[in-house]
């Protein structure tokens, strides 16, 4: 007999050798119904995998990422056993689970093209194979073996990934006649999966290397039940309405120039003004909490990012180093603000009555991301980070770290977003190489995180392996209004670029010693914030944030003079107006500035100048009466006053 203890600690005997799966059917057949992967003493794998020693497990449901993605990695397979049965001879190169359902890259063929017209038939196929209930099978096989398989196989994509393996760690998982490279985890079988639908095809380079054949990808998703596909796709289509791109174009926010470059985009007027209102309200948030605003350059010399590792770990794939006239002198565009931050903290001795430190700063970076990678604002060459960095001793850590979440929960109770999960972003203990800096300083830096978390109450997750190069983070996972998880704000501690950049402080003992630096951005970057925001209200900003809070509507053009004296009028009560002169009939214009989301309304006539009014209408509601422009004014700065006292 061995002992399993679950999540709660209690702790039940089973015979050696059982499976996730049995242990899920002794403790209900709904469990058993409804499990999908296991974790045993931390490491994730399949339900049918044998126990043969005592465990700690953890079972996931569809309910649980992992378990999702059990599905969904399955599910790849499913779809490459399809394509194989439908285009023999077709290659695959990977086939991961991503956070919604699901891709392959395959080759297939020279003279071969799989297209989006082929989706029902490869949909078909796959659920014509789910049905046979062929269970995922799994071998370890030695490095040898494997090439000797793919290599018959005449499959060039897979030997050069084995090739890069160490032998010993090498499986394969079979189903039906589909054999694949891959660690897993996987389903039991093909019968969990009820409902299938594949939703895009695109080029891909093998690799991420233009250099390389360029492979199809094929997107899909899939369900343990066909309601939960009908109401995914309901989703989808509400998603193409609420699309930042739709939405920024038609309200005039943003736009991209192919002259300018991909991925570069360029922020209209009234895109502008709303930055601009995000950027005020997050620097009073910052004057609270004492920090001071600082602005530095787009590059810097080549060796400031070699300091900081930045250029060891990112430097192939960023921007290539701008040489100058003078001989062997090299600059980088800016990739990140952390060490402009580092070298202004180190311009004069700093004594520990001095700390915590906080220089916060707008700051546009640039990160060359593949073409075919680039979406919208919310993956760009060029973006604005609300940045901040903290400098403080190693006793202020945790409060400085409180401090930090704190806005982060005030932005988001501020902007209505209320469904959101902390994730907690460690290093990945077997793989150390990835990262840079001590044990010692690693271990705080997690303890810090973990404590803080825990004190203000977070829901959480813990990702091993997520961390940041110089030290663990805590990312914040937000859900919008129709359900779509983003990743927005980030807060990172760092025990590394101030020993890298030789930062210190006199501590009450006379002595000199290293702060700890946090990095933090509530928003992430102003560009997918923004696409966020947009997809999140449908376009709808509050009162407070909208770009412009009225139009003015003169009836004719007799009245465009009074239509302008109160947009004067409006200004100096610091309403965002605008007047609409356009020769078009007052219904036109009224339809028109109701599709452009702007909140109020203001009809201006005859009897309005002779009077000094406006007639209101509040967009979506309908007709408000008729005001004076200083009662209106009052009755505007009264909404935005009760919108922001409602979030305090």
């Amino acid at each position: 007999m061995i002992k399993i203890t679950f999540p709660d600690h209690s702790v039940r005997e089973f015979e050696n050798g059982i499976t996730g799966y049995d242990i899920a059917k002794a403790v209900s057949h709904n469990l058993a119904r409804e499990a999908l992967s296991i974790s045993i003493n931390g490491e994730l794998t399949d339900l049918t995998r044998p126990i043969n020693s005592d465990a700690s497990i953890k079972l996931y449901t569809w309910e649980n990422d992992e378990g999702k993605h059990a599905f969904w990695h399955s599910s790849a397979h499913l779809m490459a056993e399809a394509l194989e049965a439908l285009y023999p001879g077709v290659k695959f190169g990977i086939g991961p689970a991503i956070e919604s359902g699901f891709y392959y890259d395959v080759d297939p063929g020279d003279d071969r093209i799989i297209s989006d017209t082929d989706f029902p038939k490869i949909e078909t196929k796959m659920l014509d194979i789910a049905r046979t209930k062929t269970p995922y099978a799994r071998e370890n096989i030695s490095k040898q073996e494997a090439l000797d398989f793919f290599t018959k196989k005449g499959d060039e994509y897979k030997t050069e990934l084995i090739s890069e393996l160490e032998d010993g760690t090498i499986s394969l998982y079979k189903q039906g006649n589909f054999t694949d490279l891959c660690r897993g985890p996987h389903l039991p079988n093909t019968e969990y999966i009820k409902a299938v639908k594949l939703t895009a095809i695109a080029g891909a380079y093998w690799r991420g290397d233009e250099k390389r054949k360029q492979l199809t990808r094929i997107y899909g998703i899939t369900f343990p039940k066909q309601k939960m596909l009908e109401e995914y796709l309901a989703m989808l289509e509400e998603a193409k309405k609420r699309d930042h791109r739709k939405i920024g174009k038609e309200l005039e926010l943003f736009m991209f120039s192919q002259k300018v470059g991909m991925g570069l985009p360029l922020w209209l007027p009234k895109g502008a003004k709303l930055r601009e209102q995000l950027e005020n309200f997050l620097k009073k948030v910052q004057f609270k909490y004492g920090y001071e605003q600082v602005i530095t350059p787009h590059i810097g010399q080549k060796e400031l990012w070699v300091t900081s590792g930045h250029f060891e770990k990112y430097g192939k794939d960023s921007f290539k180093p701008i040489s100058t006239p003078a001989e062997g002198e090299e600059f980088l565009l800016k990739p990140m603000n952390c060490p402009h931050h580092c070298e202004i903290y180190k311009m004069k001795p700093r004594s520990y009555k001095d700390l915590p430190v906080r220089y916060a700063e707008f700051g546009t970076v640039y990160r060359y991301e593949q073409s075919g990678e680039l979406h919208g604002l919310t993956r760009v060459r060029g973006f604005t980070q609300d940045d901040a960095h903290l400098f403080c001793r190693p006793d202020q850590l945790k409060e400085e770290f409180i401090k930090v979440i704190d806005i982060v929960l005030y932005i988001f109770k501020t902007l209505r977003f209320d469904d959101y999960t902390a994730q907690i972003s460690l290093r990945d203990p077997d793989n150390k190489i990835k990262y840079i800096g001590s044990d010692d300083n690693w271990e705080k830096a997690e303890k810090a995180i973990i404590e803080a978390s825990e004190e203000k109450g977070l829901r959480t997750v813990t990702v091993i392996g997520e961390a940041a190069f110089y030290g663990p983070k805590l990312d914040f996972l937000v859900k919008d209004a129709i359900g779509r998880k983003w990743q927005l704000g980030t807060i990172q501690v760092d025990y590394n670029l101030p020993e890298r950049f030789e930062l210190e402080y006199i501590g009450s003992d006379d002595q000199r010693h290293r702060p700890v630096m946090i990095h933090r951005a509530p928003f992430g970057s102003m560009e997918r914030f923004v696409a966020v925001l947009i997809e999140h209200t449908n376009g709808k900003f509050p009162l407070w944030l909208t770009p412009e809070q009225a139009v003015i509507l003169p009836i004719s053009e007799k009245f465009n003079e009074y239509a302008k004296k109160v947009l004067n009028l409006l200004n100096i009560y610091d309403i965002r107006s605008l007047v609409d002169d356009r020769n078009e009939k007052i219904g036109k214009k009224i339809r028109d500035n109701e599709l452009k989301k702007i909140p109020y309304l203001l009809i201006v006539g005859e009897k309005e100048a002779e009077s000094d009014t406006v007639s209101v209408r509040r967009q979506g509601e309908g007709d408000k009466g008729t005001m004076t422009i200083e009662k209106f004014a009052e009755f505007l700065n009264k909404e935005v006053r009760k919108e922001l006292e409602d979030i305090n």
